[in-house]
């Protein structure tokens, strides 16, 4: 690991130039949705109050839900502000402390994840900050995929919402992604039967080859839906996209199913979502549908983490990440996601630590 830069004067970052309409405009023009601020001025040691760290931000997660946090409406956190930094999970290395770091072990140059932002430098409450453990298994992204919220989410929607018990068939949309693809594979660790459906042939492929799962369904293939009733009746749907996807599953269900609503990437960028023709179906076959937001199982994330450790270093995990490079490259690989540009952990390198990883 390289030590750390000498502190300069000036950063960039990107901020919230004004909330999209619809779907994101990526242009960092100034005519966008988002603005590239460059030479802003760092925080000295001073400025910083007890309590409080500047973090050399390395890498940052991009992740469906962002989509959510540019629009002011009520929400489960509040929406990011107009002229603010993009507020984004991070991992980096701290930078700089205050001269009061109260009852904080944080020391400079150890590495932390926690909700940074779009920029080279995020100023954080030091309470917010968790410092990481690393090795030549457990890289710092891990703790962004696998280790972090994308595995917490997959872990409870699965365990806690779905209940899921071996033999039973679970059903994971976007399963390519970053949660879906963890999900994928926490149910078949469980003695489930996974059916996976995903966008295109080299990410089923890969699901199938690679991953390991023995039912993949690729959602672009004109038989889709065919191929969709010739699975049977579902116990378990974790659902990711919503919209038309989960109107289907909706018809498959076994009675007793539990749904649980992750995400609905199909709907995040349409301003008339569609609505569900097929609910009727949850009373007949006494089906349970729940949404859930990860933060709620704070006070368990030690459980889920322990847990994904140890099928990470024992190989039963399997990793992918999609990366890009530069600050200029988040909104690109934000716009990205809800292209199918990503296959994994959607991830952009900020700084220049870690390119090897």
């Amino acid at each position: 690991m390289s030590p750390l830069p000498a502190l300069p004067r000036s950063y960039s970052r990107v901020t919230l130039r004004e909330r999209p309409r619809a779907s994101i405009d990526p242009k960092l023009d100034g005519t966008g949705t988002f603005q590239y601020e460059k030479d802003v001025q760092l925080w000295s040691a001073d400025q910083l109050k007890a309590g409080e760290a500047v973090v050399k931000v390395e890498w940052v997660s991009i992740d469906p839900a962002m989509r959510g946090w540019l629009n002011p409406t009520r929400s489960y956190v509040p929406p990011v502000q107009i002229g603010a930094a993009m507020r984004a999970g991070a991992v980096g290395r701290i930078a700089l402390l205050p001269k009061d770091v109260g009852k904080s072990s944080l020391q400079v140059g150890d590495w932390v994840i926690g909700t940074m932002s779009w920029g080279e430098y995020a100023k954080v409450p030091l309470k917010e900050l968790q410092k990481i453990q690393t090795d030549d298994i457990i890289k710092p992204t891990y703790y962004l995929g696998a280790l972090g919220m994308p595995g917490q989410t997959a872990y409870w929607g699965l365990h806690d919402v779905g209940k899921i018990q071996p033999g039973e068939t679970v059903v994971v949309s976007g399963a390519a992604g970053a949660v879906g693809s963890i999900a994928s594979q926490l149910a078949t660790i469980h003695g489930c039967r996974v059916v996976a459906i995903a966008g295109g042939a080299d990410k089923c492929r890969w699901l199938r080859e690679e991953i390991g799962i023995k039912e993949v369904l690729d959602y672009k293939d004109p038989n889709f839906k065919k191929n969709f009733r010739e699975i049977g009746y579902l116990d378990v749907y974790f659902d990711n996209v919503g919209g038309e996807m989960l109107d289907m599953c909706l018809t498959r269900l076994n009675k007793g199913a539990r749904i649980a609503l992750c995400g609905a990437i199909s709907a995040y960028n349409d301003p008339n979502p569609r609505g569900l023709q097929s609910y009727l179906n949850l009373i007949s076959q006494r089906a349970k549908i729940e949404g859930f937001i990860v933060f709620d199982y704070a006070d368990r994330y030690h459980i889920a983490a322990e847990e994904m450790a140890r099928y990470v270093r024992s190989g039963q995990l399997k990793l992918r990440e999609t990366r890009m490079e530069g600050l200029d490259k988040c909104v690109e690989a934000l716009v990205g996601i809800f292209e199918g540009k990503n296959t994994g952990k959607m991830l952009v390198k900020i700084g220049t630590d870690g390119a090897k990883l």
